[in-house]
């Protein structure tokens, strides 16, 4: 694997002496001090640029960076379009290297900056930016929920579980399976890391998908939260779904009590619901596994 600084000076190399480049900027894991660096951290660069059209012409420029293990270009694709407003190349490299290099043009470097905090100015050939940005992971720190949001977030948790169980009542268990992953337990993380936001602090993020969670909850907590990931036959999936219900009702009702928020009454109605539809439909026939 080349290091760090054999990667940063291709980037930069190629950089400077093209004239169509006129800024190098660093986005990511590497400009945030609170992440310890990896093998796996990307090099997520981004180019501003003279003329686009020029570089999506063809791929032969980017021989440059080392030979390519696989290659995706999110907006030269017709099944998964992206909204991205310039033109992105996410490189794989035979030596494990990543690179998800973005080409921008030159007029957007005014808003650019207000879009992410976690940037680094690696290069400015004509001196755009009078005072270089300090790289900050502040806008992924950890909120205070509004009691609005706090409703919210219990009134999507209960509002969708009653979908799970039409999937499994229904004997189809991918329906089920995708509500379940989908927005009942990404609304019970949620609720978990407000509670860990309360009891440590709102100055930390937990990173994304919650990826740090465990460094910051109990270990009882979170050996339950990892049992509502076994989903491979029907029985299994109503104890994760009665785990995820019971975790969320816990968790929520502490940070009620803490925030001095109302905890809603629709829990107690929705699992009631719960209950009659497993009783309803004998579950206990569907403990074949998928």
């Amino acid at each position: 694997m080349r290091s760090e600084e054999q990667i940063y000076n291709t980037i930069l190399n190629f950089a400077k002496t093209d004239e169509r480049i006129r800024m190098v900027t660093l986005e990511g894991s590497r400009t945030n001090i609170n992440i310890l660096p990896d093998d796996f951290q990307d090099f997520d660069i981004t180019f501003f640029v003279t003329d686009i059209k020029s570089f999506t012409a063809n791929d032969e420029w980017l021989d440059v960076f080392g030979e390519r293990l696989i290659m995706q270009k999110p907006e030269d694709m017709e099944l998964f379009p992206a909204e991205e407003k310039g033109f992105s190349y996410l490189m794989l490299f035979w030596d494990d290297i990543k690179i998800d290099l973005t080409l921008l043009p030159l007029d957007l470097i005014g808003e650019y900056f207000t879009w992410d905090k976690l940037v680094k100015l690696l290069l400015d050939k004509d001196n755009r930016i009078n005072q270089p940005p300090v790289p900050t992971d502040i806008d992924y720190h950890l909120q205070c929920p509004t009691e609005r949001m706090f409703d919210d977030c219990c009134n999507e948790f209960w509002n969708t579980t009653p979908y799970v169980v039409k999937g499994l009542c229904r004997k189809e268990i991918l329906f089920a399976i995708d509500h379940m992953n989908d927005i009942v337990r990404k609304e019970l993380l949620r609720m978990i890391s407000w509670l860990v936001g309360i009891e440590q602090g709102f100055h930390f993020s937990l990173g994304k998908n919650y990826k740090f969670l465990d460094r910051y909850i109990s270990e009882e907590l979170w050996k339950r939260l990892m049992t509502t990931y076994r989903m491979d036959s029907y029985t299994q999936m109503w104890e994760s779904l009665e785990q995820c219900m019971a975790l969320f009702r816990e968790v929520s009702a502490e940070v009620a009590q803490r925030l001095d928020y109302l905890y809603p009454s629709y829990d107690e109605k929705v699992s009631s619901y719960v209950i009659r539809q497993k009783k309803k439909y004998n579950v206990d026939m569907y403990n074949e596994v998928i």
